[in-house]
């Protein structure tokens, strides 16, 4: 829940106002289009996780999806601390958050296994 909370405000700045988080202003059609298919990638997986949160049967696809997209995201970050230095305490921030939840759901998905093997 926490991550949708944060993930589809995030894809609404990224498909309408990406200068506001981001030191870019976008020139071209194909930028544009870019960016809102980002928002649209980021409002596809809440839609997924929120289906996991009502319906059990696609809690299980959920959990996998985030915790997939968590580290995707939290691991790209640790990469660009390599090669590209360090960034703003926001990302600094944002990249402790990603892995956390993408350890976190891990731990979910070890700890409901047994459950999704009885459904």
């Amino acid at each position: 829940m926490v991550s949708i909370g944060i993930v589809v405000p995030v894809s609404f700045v990224y498909g309408f106002n990406p200068s506001l988080n981001f030191n870019i202003q976008l020139q071209t059609t194909d930028e544009h289009n870019f960016f809102k298919a980002i928002m649209g990638l980021y409002i596809g997986f809440s839609i997924q996780w929120t289906l996991g949160i009502f319906k059990n049967n696609y809690l299980k696809s959920a959990l996998i999806s985030h915790i997939i997209f968590m580290f995707g995201l939290g691991l790209g970050r640790v990469l660009s601390y390599f090669l590209d230095g360090t960034p703003t305490f926001g990302y600094q921030f944002g990249t402790f958050a990603e892995l956390f939840l993408g350890f976190y759901g891990l731990w979910v998905l070890k700890n409901k296994n047994t459950n999704f093997a009885e459904k």
